[in-house]
């Protein structure tokens, strides 16, 4: 038989509003949020009470990118879904969407059963799976409307990386005519991957091979034209549009246009974009490696345009592109050559926390807090109102949240599977207190109750974002 809980004192939080309420949950599911000074408050039983009293009680967040077990480079991204959702756990993230990988030569399916292996019965908090598509064929395209059909309905594209998941304009077009028919939605690596190749060559024949040249290649302009060409092919096959990691402000000028034009378009940025920039990349002694990541890191002017968007609703989602390497063994597998270095950093448990600290420096007020990090991805990736919300019906995905407690970020207290933190000695305020998973434990004042089987695989709906 599965305990009743109540949630009492807090501050309720939602995209919509802030109420002072307490929340029932009964059989993984949220069965009433009820005003604290209404008669029916007085009436709510559980068996269990937690106290959320001076705190606020917040959906679970919902991380629509992230990269566990992910090849690259010839190696492994080093969390797993096991290591890599129990950190989301303790970072108060309840739901992560991870990208299943199509090999070129074989079917989409192929590469769908692969990462289901990998999750299944590992994670510790529920997931759902995009599906890059490396090999636009005739074959892929008609399996693009299976996959829709089971709640796969988001379709990843680089025009990045040339050789190993790179699509021309084309295959992009293509697939793009086919998400209009399906219902799907084209995700884009946008950069102009062609010239940016031409670019490391250039740079590592003159020498220039420190990590710090991975951005100056990666350049803000092919970030902007890349995006602007995959809304021009949007446009043209009628489909719409997500542009995934967001990092230069020209690339956000783009968003800002065709949304200006009411099209379909959306945008997702990173904490790391908002926080971290290529100061990061140019540390001594092959630090920079720690920061490699593409899109690159951006010099730190570009941050006041990504909060302006967050706030403008240019950028509708705030993800983690969680894909750690370990700096041992990993990131170095490219001294003396940053192009071999492995793209990617760790993120997901720190993205609830940096994004309260956006709240408590005035760049984004509560609600927006929270409709950039659980609403707006659950209603961009067909969850909602299953997730990201706290209404009667939904899952029992709920974080206490302590506004006033202290904490400084670092490797050697985080929970992700990596050897350094990209946020060394930063000091936030605000932390997960409590986490609940459907109703059960996770995180239970700072300590760790969840284990790897209780997360379930969630089959989506299409974009609720399309008028």
């Amino acid at each position: 038989m599965t305990l009743t809980t109540l949630i009492k004192g807090g501050l309720v939080v939602t995209a919509a509003d802030e109420t002072e309420a307490d929340v029932l949950v009964e059989d993984g599911r949220i069965a009433a949020v009820v005003a604290r000074n209404s008669t029916a408050a007085a009436s709510l039983t559980a068996d269990r009470t937690l106290d959320a009293t001076d705190r606020y009680v917040i959906p679970g967040g919902v991380d629509a990118h992230t990269h566990m077990d992910f090849p690259f480079g010839g190696t492994f991204s080093s969390d797993d879904f096991e290591t890599g959702t129990r950190a989301a756990a303790w970072g108060g993230t309840t739901t992560i969407v991870d990208f299943a990988v199509q090999t070129k030569g074989h079917a989409l399916r192929e590469g769908l059963d692969r990462w289901h292996a990998k999750a299944d019965g590992r994670c510790a908090v529920d997931y759902a799976f995009h599906m890059i598509l490396s090999d636009v064929n005739e074959g892929t395209l008609k399996e693009m409307d299976a996959l829709v059909e089971e709640g796969v309905t988001s379709f990843k594209m680089f025009m990045a990386y040339p050789g190993v998941f790179y699509s021309d304009d084309g295959q992009i077009l293509r697939a793009m005519q086919r998400t209009a028919a399906n219902g799907g939605l084209t995700m884009m690596h946008a950069e102009n991957g062609i010239a940016i190749d031409v670019l490391v060559e250039q740079a590592l024949a003159a020498g220039r091979t420190d990590p710090r040249h991975h951005g100056e290649v990666r350049k803000a302009l092919l970030e902007a034209e890349a995006t602007h060409r995959a809304i021009q092919l949007a446009r043209v096959a009628g489909s719409p549009l997500y542009v995934v990691h967001v990092s230069a402000s020209e690339a956000v000028e783009q968003l800002a246009a065709a949304r200006g034009m009411d099209l379909p378009v959306f945008g997702e940025t990173c904490p790391q974009y908002l926080y971290l920039s290529t100061d990061n990349l140019a540390e001594p002694d092959f630090g920079g490696a720690k920061y490699v990541c593409s899109t690159p890191l951006r010099p730190r002017e570009h941050q006041a345009a990504l909060w302006r968007a967050l706030r403008t609703d240019d950028l509708q989602v705030v993800s983690t592109d969680h894909c750690p390497f370990c700096f041992t063994g990993q990131k170095e597998l490219g001294r003396g050559d940053f192009s071999k270095i492995p793209n990617g950093m760790p993120g997901v448990e720190h993205r609830m926390d940096l994004l309260h600290q956006a709240v408590v420096d005035g760049h984004l007020t509560r609600r927006r807090w929270i409709d950039l990090a659980c609403t707006t991805p659950a209603r961009m990736f067909g969850l909602h109102p299953k997730k990201g919300t706290l209404a009667p019906g939904a899952d029992a995905d709920i974080v206490i949240y302590d506004p006033r407690a202290e904490q400084t970020l670092s490797a050697e207290t985080h929970h992700m599977n990596v050897d350094y933190s990209a946020y060394e000695g930063k000091r936030l305020t605000g932390r997960v207190e409590t986490v609940l998973s459907r109703g059960e434990p996770v995180v239970e004042r700072g300590s760790y109750s969840g284990r790897a089987g209780h997360g379930r695989y969630v089959p989506r709906g299409i974009c609720q974002l399309l008028n």
